[in-house]
């Protein structure tokens, strides 16, 4: 799931990523807008409201939403920068890093904001927006730039011209893989939507506020152990058949 690039990755490891990521990026943007009234996945409406404030010549008041955006962008670049540095290094899952820095950051804010008493949420604000940047970057890096997680609109934009194109067979032939792509967009929707019922639920009913965000993070680090185990589990049959074929062989 995390570790097959490029033309070994199908649509099945494409599924399962959508599927765990989108419900932590709706998880945290439910848990995020309800305990700071901001939206921490995505960067279009603080986008908007930076030019309201520019357009008024409120330009220090409208500081804040460019350190959202430059949040969310920065978190975007070190996914990506790390990805490419480790990308030689076979041993290691280049994946593995942005997704444990994400972890430790949905871990670290609840503890901090509970040890302390945090008048200015900005802080916290910018660092979700980073965490959601991370993960955007790292899921857009391994999937070819067919899985986003963290919003919506592009997905509700690609879904309504792929479910028109399905009218069109022949200018649109590739009916299987059309659908395989609206199967996806259509998982990804529905995984964000649970994310966030399920955020509510355990932020309102259950009264966990801000440690909600520590279930995402259990998610996003069980699901890497689980990977790693699946991966050695592969790799150690390939290597017992491969032994047993040579030892029939000789």
């Amino acid at each position: 799931m995390f570790r097959h690039q490029g033309k070994s990755r199908t649509l099945k490891h494409n599924l399962r990523i959508a599927t765990i990521l989108s419900f932590i990026a709706g998880i945290v943007n439910v848990t995020g807008f309800l305990e700071f009234k901001q939206l921490t996945t995505n960067v279009t409406g603080h986008f908007a409201l930076f030019i309201n404030d520019v357009a008024d010549f409120e330009i220090w008041k409208g500081t804040i939403y460019f350190l959202y955006i430059f949040s969310f962008l920065f978190g975007s670049f070190l996914s990506s920068f790390l990805i490419e540095k480790f990308r030689e290094n076979k041993k290691l899952n280049v994946f593995v890093l942005p997704t444990i820095i994400e972890s430790l950051i949905l871990i670290s804010i609840p503890i901090v904001y509970n040890v302390y008493h945090i008048e200015h949420f900005d802080f916290i604000v910018c660092t979700l927006l980073f965490a959601m940047g991370l993960q955007n970057s790292f899921v857009t890096k391994i999937s070819n730039a067919i899985v986003r997680t963290t919003h919506l609109t592009g997905l509700f934009t690609d879904l309504g011209i792929e479910l028109s194109q399905l009218f069109f067979p022949k200018t649109h032939p590739h009916k299987d893989k059309i659908k395989a792509t609206i199967k996806l967009r259509i998982f990804i929707i529905s995984f964000f939507f649970l994310g966030g019922l399920v955020g509510g639920f355990l932020y309102s009913r259950q009264g966990l506020k801000l440690n909600t965000l520590i279930f995402p993070a259990i998610i996003l680090i069980t699901s890497l152990l689980f990977d790693d185990l699946r991966f050695r589990i592969i790799k150690t049959r390939r290597k017992y058949k491969q032994r047993k074929t040579t030892h029939n062989n000789v």
